[in-house]
């Protein structure tokens, strides 16, 4: 028996606000849809794929994300190239959500991987990354991956 990663639930403070961002800026499709007032969430995927959710987000937190509790720590999504990174980057920018550093960052010193890492409606902590094009980039921090304590 194998285990895969079925979908992430997010719990979200507000799930038009989140729905916006994660639909309008990342692009993810919404697959259905609870909308009784007290049981609000969204199932969110590729419209393109084979329907299943990736992510879902629940209108149910009271306050923002807190990394000092347990819980996620981040939600990594790849893409197949840094040029895509940076188209993300640049629609992000222009929505103007907060990113954890400038540009696009190696995972670690000596990486061909990196991306870009940021932070959701909710203060939720992401990254869109490549496995590959990033060499060069900036690392952070010489001493811990780049998305470990952002």
């Amino acid at each position: 028996m194998t285990l895969r990663t079925g979908h992430i639930g997010l719990n979200v403070t507000d799930l038009d606000r989140s729905l916006a961002f994660y639909r309008d800026v990342l692009g993810f499709g919404v697959i259905a849809e609870g909308k009784e007032e007290e049981r609000r969430y969204a199932f969110l995927g590729s419209l393109a794929g084979d329907g299943r959710p990736v992510l879902t987000l629940w209108q149910q937190a009271q306050g923002s994300y807190d990394k000092a509790r347990a819980g996620l720590h981040h939600l990594a999504l790849e893409v197949d190239s840094v040029d895509q990174v940076r188209e993300y980057e640049t629609a992000l920018r222009d929505y103007g959500v907060d990113f954890a550093y400038e540009g696009v960052v190696a995972h670690r010193e000596g990486s061909v991987s990196g991306g870009i890492f940021f932070h959701d409606p909710d203060g939720t902590r992401l990254e869109i990354y490549a496995p590959s094009g990033a060499k060069g980039a900036p690392v952070p921090s010489a001493t811990a991956p780049t998305c470990g304590f952002f």
